[in-house]
């Protein structure tokens, strides 16, 4: 199996492409169930790396 290859651990996991960096990643039943717990109708667009950089990025101005 290659290093990058995402594996579902669960069969309603949702494998998602970053918007900024093209990687891509996992959105989790439990992330979307929290998503769904806080009223988000929208799934994540950016992986955690390109969340944390761009929040990072934000506070810097």
């Amino acid at each position: 199996m290659e290093e990058n290859t995402i594996v579902k651990e669960n069969e309603n996991d949702i494998i998602l492409t970053c918007k900024d960096c093209g990687k891509q990643f996992l959105f989790t039943e439990g992330e979307q169930n929290f998503y769904a717990e806080k009223g988000f109708t929208n799934q994540p667009q950016r992986c955690q790396d390109c969340r944390r950089a761009r929040k990072q990025q934000r506070n810097n101005y």
